[in-house]
């Protein structure tokens, strides 16, 4: 188990989902630097290249990273008839590319057991009216990571895919029916699972 404390970058802190998990790492007593496009510790952009590798020169300020963890991605909801080339292409490029980027620039950065555990979703699998370029995006995150895992040993490299959260219930459970939901302490511990843990090429659902 690799459960000695870890310098850790947590993108998407201040979302929902990045809040738990921040307050589930740092309880554990792990140093989580976090990043966002518009808050957190660093500022940066994770759908430009460019600002991902100026956010990895910027985070190793304070040490190598032992962890890189991502709670962001944004893709578009609409009809598949309204979804046009823009929308599959922001899909792709807001939670695909992005999270490929923070791996493939990131490997040079971690320390040499160092892991990655990034964010899909519960579309990859039960898809929603609406929700096709999520369920494209969620899918095509969970099969990198299954491909990156055999290549980057000794790094790891997981994802989370949780149902809605049972906080946000309220504002997208009709999106959902029948679906249940999942607390998001639970979400949480599986990214400590992924931090901590020794596997690697998993998709969490949740």
């Amino acid at each position: 188990m690799t459960n000695h404390r870890q310098n850790i970058l947590l993108i998407g802190a201040s979302g929902t989902l990045g809040t738990a998990v921040h307050r589930a790492l740092a309880a554990r007593g792990h140093t989580v630097r976090t990043a966002g496009r518009g808050s957190g510790d660093l500022r940066f952009d994770i759908s430009d290249p460019e600002q991902i590798s100026a956010l990895y020169a910027a985070a190793e300020a304070d040490g190598r990273l032992d962890a890189v963890v991502s709670a962001a991605g944004t893709v578009p909801y609409k009809p598949l008839t309204e979804l046009g080339p823009g929308d599959w292409q922001s899909a792709f490029t807001g939670k695909v590319l992005s999270q490929v980027e923070l791996v493939r620039q990131g490997l040079a950065r971690l320390t040499e057991h160092g892991s990655f555990t990034l964010i899909t979703g519960v579309l990859a699998h039960e898809p929603i009216h609406t929700g096709a370029a999520a369920s494209l995006a969620n899918g095509a995150v969970e099969a990198f990571v299954r491909a990156a895992a055999i290549e980057i040993a000794p790094r790891r490299v997981n994802a989370v895919s949780p149902n809605v959260f049972t906080e946000s219930l309220d504002t997208y459970g009709d999106c959902f029916p029948g679906m249940g939901s999942v607390p998001l302490e639970q979400v949480a511990q599986a990214y400590v699972r992924s931090v901590e843990g020794a596997q690697t090429g998993q998709v969490y659902r949740l």
